[in-house]
């Protein structure tokens, strides 16, 4: 084996795990919302658990991913301590599907039929397929549908030229004496932690082996310790991850580690017993890419069967060792360690801008109160829930940016979109809250006075503003099309109120009944209410967009003005409703 050779293994290797990489992200966009579904409909269950865990990580192809999306969903409290046991021990197992598709490469057959199920086989057609989806469909499903066929094709195409580059090494007696030494328990557990605590894959980590088992200088004897130390290393990404996330993240991260530390030392401990008392000859036998895979799954369903009956004792030592603070912590509902899995980033994220939608919608609606309530305590509240929508303002736009930086689908890059359209009018509609609440101050603290005209007025003016934000918060929450069709013509109807007791107040000043110093507050008031019920159109049209994927508010508002006989027969069911009596 020359320079050439090692350069050769060297690329392949590269290609290998570039493949690896560019088909699990890939993997992840395409599953996305699988992954939300399955999330959601997973339960407290042992079985469930497991199930959910073994299942994604078979989609995605990487148990290290699958764990830092659980220490992620465990830290946003998308999931308890107790759940994310059983998903980690069905992460274990789901990773061993990577093995077998890599030990397709070692058939060998004349069968015409078999040589067909050997990737160098099909791979070739999965990039033509692939490339085809990626260069020429506009769909971005599509365009990731070809991503992971190509991303496939690579690691095959890598693992294939690292076979052909260490290919010589079977005829090297220093190669065979290195393998040797692996046979030393201890060294081959370490050895194998070490690679893939380096490469952050288990997954790659075994393909690696599988390649250098096809030389056929690998044992049995020197593969069961370093597949044991590579469940080991594959810890090392989640604790990683952990770094700065709250208390019961650590504590996932850690439950990771003990359960395959714990699984490696029970299984290390007899297998050495059982070379010490038998010396088994199949100890010494050369392995095939086949079997690494079969050692692979013993080892890892052997794990979940030893420790899963164990699980609330694993539960009890990580709450032991990673104990609560003193005081108690904040739950940190947007990680980032979510990107992993976009679509359950941006459903966290859509859950948190509902939260910031009904506390602006709760402060708007106290506003319109302080003028017939006033209360220091209900202007406070006022106050700390306009600063609060703020706060949701600044986290959710970051967080939201951040996120689309990401390789996102097209329907989730447009749910980004629309969400930091629709943070950026509740938090206006808080502002407008906070300005009527000091137009009511400002008229007690100068004693203006409205006539009582003008306070009815403002009343049904209010009304209609309310029942527009109840119908924007209702839409948003339940993403209800029809409650957003109905807020168009509602804003209309404030428009032609807003314009009305503009000119009734005008009428009045005229005549003396009310002050100029007032009629300035009044016209603040006016403007405030109805730019309010301005978002809430707004918030319609987004989520109207969204359900047409159109993503132009203007034009879609337009059209439903002007086409639609429904328009028309709201509006005059508004007109009628808040109908100023004179």
């Amino acid at each position: 084996m020359d320079i050439f050779h090692v350069l050769t293994m060297i690329g392949g290797l590269s290609l290998f795990l570039f493949g690896m990489n560019v088909m699990g992200q890939a993997l992840e966009r395409r599953a996305g919302n699988r992954l939300k579904t399955t999330l959601e409909r997973m339960t407290s269950s042992r079985l469930m658990g497991f199930l959910t865990g073994c299942g994604v990580t078979a989609v995605i192809q990487s148990s290290s991913a699958t764990t830092v999306m659980v220490v992620g969903f465990v830290n946003s409290g998308l999931m308890t301590l107790k759940q994310a046991i059983h998903v980690i021990m069905g992460a274990n197992v789901g990773t061993t599907v990577t093995s077998w598709i890599l030990s397709l490469s070692g058939l060998d057959s004349s069968n015409v039929w078999i040589r067909l199920l050997k990737p160098a086989s099909f791979t070739p057609v999965l990039a033509f397929i692939g490339i085809i989806f990626f260069m020429f469909c506009s769909s971005s499903k599509r365009k990731d549908t070809g991503m992971i066929l190509l991303g496939f094709s690579t690691l095959m195409f890598g693992m294939e030229t690292m076979s052909s580059a260490v290919s010589g090494l079977a005829d090297v007696p220093e190669f065979r004496e290195l393998f040797l030494l692996f046979k030393n328990p201890l060294l081959g557990v370490l050895a194998g932690a070490f690679l893939t605590a380096v490469i952050q894959s288990s997954s790659a980590s075994v393909g690696i082996l599988q390649v250098l088992a096809a030389t056929g200088q690998v044992s049995c004897g020197a593969s069961i310790p370093i597949i044991m130390g590579q469940n080991i290393g594959t810890c090392v990404t989640a604790l990683l991850s952990s770094t700065g996330a709250s208390k019961n993240a650590k504590r996932a991260a850690f439950v990771h580690l003990s359960f395959n530390v714990a699984g490696s030392l029970v299984l290390l401990s007899a297998y050495m017993v059982l070379r010490a008392v038998f010396h088994p000859d199949f100890l010494n036998a050369s392995v095939s890419r086949f079997d690494i895979a079969v050692i692979h799954t013993i080892f890892n369903v052997a794990c979940v069967v030893i420790l899963m009956p164990l699980a609330p004792l694993l539960e009890k030592l990580a709450m032991t060792v990673i104990h609560d603070a003193d005081e108690p912590e904040q739950k940190v509902k947007l990680d980032e360690r979510l990107f992993a899995a976009p679509a359950l980033a941006l459903e966290q994220c859509r859950n948190v801008a509902v939260e910031m939608a009904q506390a602006a919608v709760c402060c708007l609606a106290d506003s319109i109160r302080s003028f017939s309530d006033y209360t220091p305590k209900l202007a406070e509240r006022i106050r700390r829930g306009e600063a609060r929508t703020d706060r949701y303002e600044d986290i959710l736009g970051t967080y939201l940016i951040r996120l689309s930086s990401q390789t996102l689908s097209e329907a989730d890059s447009e749910e980004v979109t629309v969400l930091l359209k629709i943070i950026g009018d509740y938090e206006r509609i808080a502002d407008h809250a906070l300005n009527i609440l000091e137009s009511s101050e400002e008229l007690r603290e100068k004693s203006f006075t409205l006539t009582e005209d003008a306070l009815k007025e403002f009343h049904v003016l209010a009304s209609a503003v309310e029942e527009a934000l109840s119908l924007s918060l209702d839409a948003f929450e339940r993403r209800d099309v029809d409650a957003a069709y109905g807020i168009e013509p509602l804003e209309q109807v404030i428009d032609h109120l807003k314009e009305e007791m503009r000119t009734r107040h005008i009428y009045r000043m005229r005549k003396g009944s009310c002050s100029i110093e007032a009629g300035f507050v009044w016209s603040d008031l006016l403007t405030n209410l109805e730019r309010t019920s301005d978002h809430c159109s707004n918030i319609a049209g987004c989520i109207i967009d969204t359900a047409h994927h159109t993503l132009n508010i203007h034009k879609t508002l337009k059209r439903y003005k002007d086409d639609s006989t429904a328009f028309d027969d709201r509006f005059h069911m508004y007109e009628e409703k808040y109908m100023i009596q004179s």
